[in-house]
């Protein structure tokens, strides 16, 4: 991935409430978050368009991969702590 160095203009607020909704801890993580969400949605919305087009298509069955269940393991009594 290779990266570039920008200078944008981003109202305080704005980016406080963005870091805030996404959990982010940077202004960077925030952006490339907000941008990669932005990508994701139109790649959606293009696909959605299509839904329809094409005459006489059939579902195709969704698969669901079972896990295995483990067993719950015991638990550890703690340990005390030496100062």
């Amino acid at each position: 991935m290779s990266c570039m160095k920008k200078t944008l203009n981003i109202d305080d607020a704005l980016l406080s409430s963005a870091k805030a909704a996404c959990g982010a801890t940077t202004d960077t993580e925030t952006v490339r978050l907000g941008l990669e969400a932005l990508v994701r949605s139109a790649a959606y919305e293009r696909i959605k368009a299509y839904r329809g087009s094409i005459p006489n298509a059939q579902d195709i069955p969704r698969r669901r991969l079972k896990l295995p269940k483990f067993p719950k393991l015991p638990k550890m009594p703690r340990q005390k702590r030496v100062a």
